[in-house]
């Protein structure tokens, strides 16, 4: 059998595309490259054709998440992103958190050793958890100070 998968990509529905995007793009430094915008009612019907952005494709280096933005009425009940944490893995998660951070991102707590990894762990505006982290020799449950 040949494999034919080449990545999984995680697929975010999210409440207000333009709080996401603001999270993602100006705050974490994702670059979109792809998008959807809805331009005729047969892309989706009740759906008012206001030249937004449903739909993304958003990439940090070689990693990628896709977002949408849930259809008016369709938004599930229960929380968003219950049970699941997106790990990123870096070269570096301490120097990304001092970006973050630079850029006003919002950390769950301070950066921590955990796994024989550093992990600057957030949260986005719709709820879903990710960590960024990256190989260290620190001792275990060591946490960044100072910063």
């Amino acid at each position: 059998m040949t494999v034919n998968v080449k990545q999984a990509v995680p697929f975010f529905g999210v409440t207000n595309m333009e709080a996401s995007l603001k999270f993602y793009v100006e705050g974490l430094g994702f670059k979109m490259t792809n998008y959807w915008i809805p331009d005729k009612a047969s892309d989706h019907s009740g759906v008012e054709l206001d030249g937004r952005i449903r739909w993304c494709w958003l990439e940090l280096g070689s990693a990628a998440i896709m977002l949408q933005e849930f259809w008016p009425g369709r938004q599930p009940e229960a929380p968003l992103g219950t049970g699941v944490n997106i790990c990123f893995s870096c070269e570096d998660s301490l120097a990304l958190y001092r970006e973050f951070k630079s850029r006003g991102v919002e950390m769950r707590g301070r950066p921590f050793v955990g796994n024989r990894l550093w992990v600057v762990g957030l949260t986005d505006p719709d709820g879903y958890r990710m960590e960024f982290s990256s190989p260290t020799d620190a001792p275990e449950e060591s946490v960044l100070e100072g910063e």
